[in-house]
């Protein structure tokens, strides 16, 4: 147009900007922004079919048997397990990279399989050298373990010669029904049918399809509904007392520093560890909300009429959300990257060590906490009305920061009273 004035290079590269980013979709502008990569994970092969089920898992409580199978022997499964006994030993950012990229598509499946891969830690360091043979065999088959041994559980042993007959029920078994191994700790009882004082508490681990042994599919939880959280039975199961190790218990990750065990990373103490990989599987899930939340916005209009995504209020809330979970996601590495440098160091973790991966994860997920409000607060009533992905993952987050291992009142409780040089309550 005669007599229009030049635009001068940096405007022209501005206006190129704007007019690539409008192309792109709110998955692929969240994906630059916060980027998730999944080349090199163990469970990229089996993603697609993850994401297919996690609908159906959500309504029929039940993750699909296919992909139960599918993940069952693999290299996944060994992933927290050392090479001596057959493990692959991977990094603790890694198995939490892992578990991001499954949380993102399935959070059901993603909690059972991080049960598996923290517990399997507890295990070992639990076990010790004496039981390296089993813990071998465990790993070398890929097997899937489970421990419910939540709140309210209560199973008693009673000794008839040189064997423990159990009794009772553990809860908070995620992953139960899909597991090879429940471990189970059990107090034994004198013969007053009553527990023995000073209390005496062994762990064993047993076969699922021990007799006697029934899981109880209990979990009515709002959110994870495939988690398989359930109750595990015991009644009359005889186990070996040379099978059983005494119960390390309240002073757990304090006897772990100083006790024989299978490797030098068993000293980490598995809820801290369990922190890590679950700030990283909400950060997994909080991007793929994001992202969608991001996508749906374009086309939702607000009463009047008017463009959902002009609205400064919506606006604010997305980047609000994103800063956040960008945030949360760089305390986590930061925390997992510690952990592996402890680790490859052969340093001995200490009372601060073990405080600090929690509390900074704990904050992490408070973060996302608030992101996956902030997002909430822009679907609106709508999205109470239509359902669909963004309420699946709203209620499957809810689970996350009030898991007692994450929860921020038993968190930054304990490091308080660390701080106040006052003993620290058994839990």
């Amino acid at each position: 147009m005669a007599g229009a004035p030049e635009a001068d290079e940096s405007s022209q590269t501005a206006s190129n900007a704007v007019s690539v980013d409008t192309l792109l979709s709110g998955l692929e502008l969240v994906e630059h922004f916060a980027p998730a990569p999944t080349e090199g994970l163990r469970i990229a092969p089996f993603l697609d079919a993850i994401e297919a089920q996690a609908e159906t898992a959500d309504r029929t409580r039940s993750v699909s048997s296919e992909v139960v199978e599918a993940i069952r022997g693999t290299d996944f499964m060994r992933m927290s397990a050392t090479r001596n006994i057959g493990g692959v030993e991977e990094t603790m950012l890694h198995m939490g990279r892992e578990l991001e990229a499954v949380a993102a598509r399935c959070p059901s499946l993603a909690w059972c399989l991080w049960n598996h891969l923290c517990v399997f830690h507890l295990f070992v360091g639990s076990v010790g050298p004496e039981q390296q043979d089993f813990l071998t065999h465990v790993v070398t088959n890929g097997q899937w373990v489970s421990f419910p041994g939540g709140a309210r559980s209560s199973v008693y042993g009673r000794v008839e010669g040189d064997q423990a007959i159990l009794n009772g029920t553990g809860r908070w078994g995620t992953g139960a029904r899909y597991a090879d191994y429940c471990g189970v700790a059990f107090a034994i009882t004198g013969d007053d049918g009553k527990p023995v004082r000073p209390m005496d508490i062994r762990f064993t681990i047993l076969p699922t399809t021990t007799e006697g042994m029934k899981i109880d599919p209990s979990w009515d939880g709002a959110g994870l509904r495939a988690s398989a959280t359930d109750d595990v039975h015991y009644t009359d199961v005889p186990v070996d007392l040379s099978d059983c190790v005494a119960w390390f218990g309240a002073n757990r990750a304090e006897s772990l520093r100083t006790v024989p065990v299978v490797h030098h990373r068993y000293r980490e103490d598995w809820v801290g560890i369990s922190d890590l990989w679950l700030s990283f599987m909400a950060v997994g899930l909080v991007r793929r909300a994001l992202a969608e939340a991001a996508d749906a916005a374009g086309g939702r209009r607000v009463i009047i009429g008017g463009k959902m995504v002009d609205r400064p209020t919506v606006q604010v809330n997305f980047g609000r959300a994103a800063s956040l979970l960008a945030a949360a996601a760089a305390a986590t590495e930061a925390a997992c990257n510690e952990v592996d440098r402890r680790i490859a160091a052969n340093v001995v973790p200490d009372e601060a060590d073990y405080l600090r991966q929690m509390a900074v994860t704990t904050m992490a997920v408070e973060q996302l906490d608030e992101a996956m409000s902030l997002l909430h607060r822009t679907q609106g009533g709508t999205a109470l009305r239509e359902g669909g992905a963004f309420d699946r993952r709203y209620r499957d987050f809810r689970a996350m920061p009030v898991h007692i291992n994450v929860h921020q009142d038993r968190v930054t409780h304990q490091l308080g009273r660390h701080l106040l040089g006052l003993e620290l309550n058994p839990f």
